[in-house]
């Protein structure tokens, strides 16, 4: 297993650190770590503090790739929402009641991958992480499924540029 796709957990200071993408469950007990709800975009803005969160549900997937496999796939979607109601907190314990209520209702699997839904310039969607002092959102990316089938080689190591000729390189 490539090291990408191991979660890594460190504790320190009473915070589990995320570096990769975080679960509902994850998301969940690292709120009990948390004492202000503070998410970043990617490039670093922080999403207004006076957002809201107006849905929490799940999202199914069932399709087919293009090599022909049928697969089925199952997120928890949080959706953030940000009005022009300035004074407006969400806080840790709202946001858990909100989480509680949306598993018992909806038998929400606390091993689901989250995804949260937030407005830019249209409606984005994004993995989770921590950083220790925040939830990152994290951009998630398209994939072809079926690169076997389809022709497309599996990523390879770039070869490093080589800036100068030496006798016996072979780059000239």
């Amino acid at each position: 297993m490539c090291l990408h796709c191991i979660k890594w957990y460190i504790i320190e200071r009473n915070f589990v650190l995320y570096t990769s993408k975080m679960t509902l469950q994850e998301f969940y007990n690292q709120l009990d770590f948390t004492a202000s709800l503070v998410f970043a975009l990617p490039e670093g803005r922080l999403v207004p503090a006076h957002f809201h969160i107006t849905e929490v549900g799940q999202i199914d997937r069932f399709f087919v790739d293009c090599g022909g496999t049928v697969r089925k796939e199952s997120a928890v979607n949080l959706q953030m929402y940000t009005a022009q109601d300035f004074d407006h907190r969400l806080t840790v314990p709202k946001l858990k009641s909100i989480i509680e209520m949306s598993i018992q209702q909806l038998q929400l699997r606390g091993d689901s991958e989250l995804r949260v839904e937030y407005q830019g310039a249209t409606i984005e969607v994004y993995g989770l992480s921590h950083n220790g002092y925040q939830f990152m959102l994290q951009p998630l990316q398209t994939d072809c499924l079926a690169k076997d089938k389809c022709g497309i080689p599996d990523n390879q190591p770039k070869k490093a540029v080589q800036t100068s000729c030496t006798p016996g390189s072979g780059c000239c």
